[in-house]
């Protein structure tokens, strides 16, 4: 039995691009104005110490933040004596994140100011960093701090900023025009993020979730990137958390049409890939080769379930079904004779 595709209508699905250039246009300024408010000098000038050159600042997938200062740099009156009490605030209006700065002294060299926090409930804006220290003799200073490294970051198989692996945020560390340095939280906009993958042998089973959506998935369909013709896809299960499972529809995909095809999928509208990763290049990261899958029918598609350079899953698909059949009919050589096993000397070639 064949299955044939057909073009759908428009559904709701994402924006319009006009109303996500005016969204995103909003949004940068916005942030823009935050990054100007926060880089501001607070109180008198005279009053604001220089910035703190930290030996190690780092975000990791937008969650973990690493800080490593100098101790003897925070004294009071340029002494050497480590501080009392030090401390990270992450601030951002009203709101305030407080992170304690622990003292780790070394046998060689100066004694460092450390703190590993992990980054929850950040809105969506600039969150200003600023480093508390309160001396022997009790008083208080506020500094801000610099970006560590002002050169381009080595290249490596993974981005430096990567969006938070559970609700797609994506914090980064930027740098104002004082050369201050302050978090940029961006809020993820929803996302259809693949979980695994796995072809089996009359199939293939995909696990996802649905990140900064507000309802389940409701439907799902594979789409052939030349013609865009559409073929549903049963979502087997559904989560409250936005989890969900297909089947790849291969027999509906390949008798669509002959030949060979690469198809994309969408969830409710939204492409289906690894979108929440650090990896630059998917593709290379995660390989995976052509299989024969054996479909309830009796079909027998050669499919190739992949991630593109950008991270969107894929899958390449052919009906073989005809292809097998045919040498086995001339195997059996003339009135059903078995043509003789032996093969024929191959010819050397100069």
């Amino acid at each position: 039995m064949h299955y044939f595709g057909f073009t759908s209508p428009r559904r709701p699905g994402p924006p319009p691009p006009a109303l996500r250039r005016f969204r995103a246009g909003a949004r940068s300024t916005r942030f823009r104005l935050e990054r100007a408010t926060a880089g501001r000098v607070r109180g008198a000038a005279w009053r604001a110490g220089p910035l703190l050159t930290p030996v190690h600042l780092s975000l990791r997938d937008s969650r973990t933040l690493n800080l490593a200062l100098t101790a003897e740099t925070e004294g009071a009156d340029g002494a050497d004596d480590a501080p009392d009490r030090a401390r990270l605030l992450i601030t951002r209006g009203h709101r305030r994140h407080v992170v304690p700065l622990a003292l780790e002294r070394h046998s060689a060299g100066a004694p460092l100011l450390t703190a590993t926090a992990t980054l929850r409930d950040l809105r969506d804006g600039v969150w200003r960093l600023t480093v508390e220290t309160r001396g022997a003799d009790g008083r208080v200073r506020r500094r801000g701090i610099t970006p560590a490294g002002d050169g381009a970051p080595p290249w490596t198989p993974t981005v430096p900023h990567a969006p938070d692996p559970l609700t797609g945020t994506l914090v980064r560390i930027v740098r104002t025009r004082s050369g201050r340095a302050v978090l940029q939280a961006t809020r993820s906009r929803p996302r259809a993020e693949l979980v695994r993958f796995e072809p089996r042998g009359d199939g293939i089973t995909v696990r996802g979730r649905l990140v900064g959506a507000a309802s389940p998935p409701r439907r799902a369909e594979a789409v052939r990137r030349r013609d865009k013709v559409v073929v549903p896809v049963e979502v087997a299960e559904r989560g409250q958390d936005g989890a969900f499972t297909l089947r790849v529809p291969l027999g509906a995909m390949t008798g669509a049409g002959p030949g060979q095809w690469v198809w994309d999928f969408r969830v409710d509208g939204l492409p289906l890939g690894r979108w929440l990763s650090d990896v630059r290049d998917p593709s290379a990261a995660y390989p995976t080769p052509f299989r024969v899958f054996a479909l309830p029918d009796g079909a027998l598609v050669r499919a190739h379930a992949h991630f593109t350079r950008t991270g969107a899953f894929a899958v390449t698909c052919w009906d073989i079904t005809d292809l097998t059949r045919e040498p086995a009919a001339l195997a059996s050589g003339p009135k059903g004779r078995t043509p003789d096993p032996t093969p024929e000397p191959a010819k050397e070639t100069a």
